[in-house]
């Protein structure tokens, strides 16, 4: 087979290089492959049978068309300060044009017109003022919310979309490895339900998303693509009661706050904000769980919760963060018994474990109902430890009872960004042919990100194709 163009990954980056060229390029032979299943057919257990089914060969949550975006709770961040380092690549004014572009074809596919976080009255400078009174850096971000239910709708209907516009789409195909010849690559080596082959193109995109970002660091190994090791982020998902958060939530909706606690002053920041959602349970290879969060738009819990991220940035000699943060996930699973695990912030501060009956008694009641009470400092490295324990409290000087003793906290929370693909502002690699986009390639983070370098692409690609 020869194509145009191949895609590896249907997640929001290798989606929107596909709808792009189509309206920039006009029509070419597009070839979309992805490991999971189209939107329609994916579906996670958990709801039926009240805890994690550990689904092989792969996640529901995170595996199949529109990546971790469709059962995410699907919030479209705004601004250019969020979501990666892409503006560096190509521009801060050049990022928000294409933040602006992205988000009206969000629209076009039955996006939320209302957008949350817009406000300058008082009660913003009010938590702006207490913010830099703790030593915290507020991020000002527009949100368009999808929500978890509405998002899946909406990544359906870009899915009949494409395949309306002739993109071939192929789903349970593992995408084995690239295909070289004299230094270009011109193709992939795909398993299709067990056959082997071969797929060629003129062009091949690599967009395989977070999950994804631990094979294409051993693809730049196999193949020389040059990559540097980057940041990896260890942290915790935190919940708390609504009315903690109550202020926040109906001002903000979604606080991004950026601090560099004492004695590290490693950078801190809050990710992924829920008010009345649910905290979930994402399953990677090798059995590995994490812990995440999503919100719905009309299901609504007591609770909200948000992540709290520790940046590492290694140095020499050690190059392989993503098989470090990798062990502190495996080491808190080996505790949980495969489980999230979860305990409350007064315990860590007594140095005690938490019990199950503890929480049966607990103003904030876990809605990851099958997380294992226990012990997360067991676990944790020291270090991010350490920061987040500090980041908790400067976060209780702008939200007052965030620090309170039943504020819970569910490990092992990881982001693996590690592997920086090096690309020009054209998005080409150091191998004539092959493009990385998305968070797999390091350079963003989240969905909008990850779809405003899909549409980049998209224009490129359509200059040359």
């Amino acid at each position: 087979m020869q194509y145009d163009l191949i895609i590896v990954g249907a997640g929001p980056a290798g989606i929107f290089t596909a709808l792009e060229l189509l309206r920039k390029g006009g029509q070419k032979k597009i070839a979309i492959f992805e490991k999971g299943q189209p939107v329609e057919k994916r579906h996670c257990p958990k709801a039926e049978v009240g805890h994690c089914l550990n689904c092989k060969p792969y996640c529901h949550i995170t595996t199949g068309f529109s990546g971790a975006g469709a059962f995410s709770d699907g919030k479209l961040s705004l601004s250019h300060e969020v979501g990666g380092d892409l503006p560096s690549l190509i521009g801060e004014f050049n990022a928000q044009e294409l933040i602006d572009y992205a988000d009206k074809i969000y629209l076009e596919f039955g996006a939320d017109t209302h957008v949350e976080g817009v406000s300058d009255g008082e009660e913003i400078k009010e938590i702006r003022k207490r913010a830099i009174q703790a030593g915290l850096k507020l991020v000002d971000c527009p949100i368009r919310h999808l929500g978890t239910e509405k998002a899946q709708q909406l990544y359906y209907s870009i899915q009949q979309y494409l395949a309306q516009q002739g993109v071939e789409l192929f789903f349970g195909v593992e995408c084995r490895n690239l295909v070289l010849e004299n230094g270009v690559c011109t193709g992939v080596q795909i398993a299709d339900h067990g056959v082997e082959r071969q797929v060629f193109g003129k062009e091949v995109v690599v967009a395989t998303g977070r999950r994804g970002a631990d094979w294409l660091e051993r693809l730049c190994a196999e193949h020389g693509i040059g990559h540097k090791p980057g940041t990896v982020d260890i942290g915790v998902r935190v919940e708390c009661r609504n009315e903690i958060m109550e202020t926040v939530n109906r001002v903000l909706y979604e606080s991004k706050l950026i601090g560099y606690p004492q004695p590290f002053k490693n950078k801190v920041r809050t990710f992924c904000q829920n008010p009345g959602g649910f905290v979930s349970q994402e399953n990677y290879d090798n059995d590995l769980a994490v812990v995440n969060g999503h919100s719905y738009k009309d299901l609504k819990s007591p609770n909200t919760n948000l992540a709290i991220l520790c940046s590492h940035n290694f140095t020499e000699p050690f190059n392989q963060p993503i098989d470090y943060a990798r062990k502190v996930g495996e080491l808190t699973n080996m505790l949980g018994a495969g489980h999230i695990m979860v305990q409350r912030y007064g315990d860590i501060l007594d140095g005690k474990r938490t019990w199950a009956k503890e929480l049966a008694f607990s103003n904030v009641r876990p809605t990851l109902k099958d997380a294992v009470a226990g012990d997360i400092t067991a676990a944790m490295p020291y270090r991010s430890m350490i920061n987040i324990i500090n980041f908790i409290q400067m976060l209780d000087h702008v939200v007052p009872g965030f620090a309170s003793t039943e504020t819970l906290l569910y490990s092992p929370e990881l982001k693996f960004y590690s592997n920086r693909v090096k690309m020009d502002e054209n998005l080409d690699t150091n191998i004539p042919g092959l493009h990385c986009l998305g968070d797999s390639s390091g350079w963003t983070r989240g969905l909008m990100m990850a779809s405003v370098m899909g549409v980049l692409m998209g224009r490129k690609l359509a200059e040359r194709l």
